[in-house]
């Protein structure tokens, strides 16, 4: 492949400072306040200890600068990226396969480099557009290598580049390159798509890779596997197989030899890292298909698990499965969250994660052993011919659910008669939404299932505030109706299918149950929530984001507000965006009380905020919106 890329430097202010960067021979000291990682920290807990901007001053933040990530004859969407702030530099990625280097207390861009990526071809333009470049990872490097920005794309390619210049390392795999697409994970499918949608891990010398597995493209296709890679030469260290071979742990949940060629089970989110103890934390999605499982009996490891790994070997530690033979995409999309909990007056290292499902499982980070108790309860089993259906799922006793998981036609929406009319007449064309309550399966019939496949919860993910112990995460209500329709029965299918050979049997058709945006169920269909961890209680819970036209002083949440995660800080006060009324706010995180927000021009969808103190002594909230990049500090 032919390397195109662009690297624009704004020479006459900057080109001294670059060089002074690039020529550091030594890794530098960096500030406390770094945003070194997608989640801040390796444990994710996107918590600051900045207190600049507090609980009596945020109410006074103006906007400070910003920064446009369109250019002209780049084709542009909506960004979900989150930055890093590294030694007083700034590093943003973006469609399509872009990275830049700006000043963080102006905007004002260092380097820009386009990683190689046919963004103009029909596949991308139907289904991956370019990539989302969620995230970047940053690398301090070693006595030969200077500090590294590290990032993955949709064209399956694993990229190092300088940090100080945007130049790729010359020393890692191919000038800056490593090619994803080995032969043993593309799994005999060459021409199936491998890249990488969020990002990256690092951890000492290494790099660690999950994988975007095309959904729905029938369930044979290249594998979900995790790998580890040396940042010093691009090698390949380890392997692990999500999906367990003959001899494995966990191929015995793979019934009549279904194992063989399965896609999905991937990493696509964010890995977390306990950096002590050398822990690498793999959130792992379902595996394909997505909602039915005829060619895979069985429970399916480690599909839809948390698997804790050494992160020199690969070798497993523990692992827990949330979801048994996933029928629903119930993918683990939010990235671990590691923290400690007080009990019993003991300080146990623990680690949180959630699936789509409204539920926080929290474990011993160390030993996998539950926190709070865990219990297999039974569930609906549907009518598919050949269809296996797990007898029970995953509840935690505690912390209790915070979302809608079930629902009766006395739960439907009473927000205005007109609307509760509509949607009654909706939801009897499925003779009341067929739910019977908690994982109902699809059916050809189609029943009313929650949440739906976009998730309740996000990549984006929580915050935790270790002063308070408060685990913190919005949530929607989203629900549809699950139809499985067989293939050939559908004259007019769509999508991308996959070779033959990779098993499509069924479509699995979605309808909406809303009426004019507005959600057939009760609201509020979006919740801002905080889970003290030392209790296993939710300490607070608010409506998050507004709807136009609702009656004065309803409380409804803004439906499918789970497009952007909270960022906390030392100071009490937590910012979050991602509800669809395009307002960014401010809460006091002990409360949930609302006090700040300002409405941005575009909605922010899959990004969160970072802060920083910027060399002239003031903290900086930035937080991607649309297409543009917004900075706020106080007057």
């Amino acid at each position: 492949m032919t390397i195109s890329s662009t690297i624009r430097h704004h020479a006459a202010r900057h080109s001294l400072w670059l060089l002074v960067l690039a020529g550091l021979a030594a890794p530098p000291a960096h500030a406390q306040d770094d945003w070194r990682a997608w989640g801040r920290d390796a444990g994710n807990q996107r918590h600051s200890p900045l207190t600049q901007i507090d609980v009596d001053n945020v109410s006074t933040l103006m906007p400070a600068w910003r920064y446009e990530m369109t250019k002209p004859g780049v084709p542009s969407r909506p960004a979900q990226s989150t930055p890093l702030v590294v030694d007083g530099v700034l590093y943003l990625s973006f469609p399509y396969y872009r990275v830049v280097a700006l000043e963080p207390e102006t905007g004002d861009e260092l380097w820009e480099y386009t990683a190689p990526g046919d963004w103009n071809s029909p596949e991308h333009q139907l289904h991956w557009t370019g990539g989302s470049m969620r995230g970047l990872a940053w690398w301090e490097g070693d006595d030969r290598t200077p500090p590294q920005i590290v990032f993955g794309t949709e064209e399956g390619e694993l990229i190092s580049l300088n940090a100080a210049t945007g130049i790729p390392n010359p020393r890692f795999g191919n000038d800056g390159f490593v090619d994803l697409k080995t032969p043993e994970v593309m799994n005999g499918f060459p021409n199936m798509h491998y890249g990488i949608s969020s990002g990256v891990a690092v951890w000492r010398h290494l790099v660690f890779t999950g994988v975007h597995n095309a959904d729905e493209t029938g369930s044979r296709g290249p594998a979900g596997d995790v790998r580890a890679w040396d940042l010093r030469t691009g090698d390949l260290v380890w392997t692990f197989h999500t999906v367990p071979r003959p001899g494995g742990f966990g191929n015995d949940t793979w019934h009549d030899d279904s194992w063989r060629g399965v896609s999905g089970a991937n990493t696509w989110s964010f890995f977390t890292i306990d950096e002590d103890r050398g822990i690498l934390y793999m959130p792992l999605g379902s595996v394909h298909n997505d909602f039915y499982g005829m060619d895979r009996p069985g429970d399916n490891l480690f599909a839809n698990s948390i698997v804790a790994v050494d992160a020199l070997t690969g070798e497993r530690l523990w692992h827990f499965q949330a979801v048994h033979h996933d029928l629903w995409d119930l993918d683990m999309p939010a990235p671990p969250i590691l923290f400690d909990v007080e009990r019993d007056g003991e300080t146990i290292p623990a680690v949180g994660v959630v699936t789509k499902y409204p539920v926080l499982f929290i474990f011993d980070r160390v030993t996998g052993e539950p926190i709070y108790e865990i219990e297999e309860r039974p569930v609906p089993a549907g009518d598919m011919p050949g269809e296996y259906y797990s007898p029970t799922q995953s509840f935690p006793v505690k912390p209790p659910p915070f979302g809608r998981i079930r629902f009766t036609m006395d739960d439907i929406a009473t927000v205005t008669p007109e609307h509760t009319a509509a949607c009654r007449e909706l939801l009897m064309q499925y003779d009341g939404g067929r739910n019977r309550g908690p994982y109902t399966p699809p059916s050809e019939e189609g029943a009313l299932v929650f949440p739906s496949t976009g998730g309740g919860t996000e990549f984006t993910g929580g915050t935790f505030d270790p002063s308070l112990g408060y685990y913190i995460i919005n949530y929607a209500d989203t629900g549809h109706i699950s139809q499985l329709v067989k293939v050939e029965d559908d004259p007019d299918r769509r999508g991308y299918v996959g070779p033959p050979e990779s098993r499509r049997i069924y479509w699995h058709v979605v309808t909406r149950m809303s009426v004019d945006g507005w959600p057939c169920w009760q609201p509020p269909w979006s919740r801002l929530v905080a889970v003290d961890v030392n209790s296993g209680e939710i300490a607070w819970m608010i409506p998050f984001g507004t709807v136009e036209g609702a009656p004065p002083g309803l409380l409804t949440g803004a439906p499918n507000s789970q497009k952007g995660g909270p960022t906390s800080t030392a100071a009490g006060v937590l910012f979050i965006g991602g509800a669809s009324d395009r307002r960014f706010r401010a809460y006091e995180t002990a409360t949930g009380r609302e006090l700040w927000s300002v409405e941005t021009e575009q909605m922010i969808s899959g990004a969160n905020p970072v802060t920083y103190m910027g060399k002239d002594g003031k903290q900086y909230v930035t937080v991607a919106a649309g297409t543009t990049l917004l900075a706020f500090t106080l007057p």
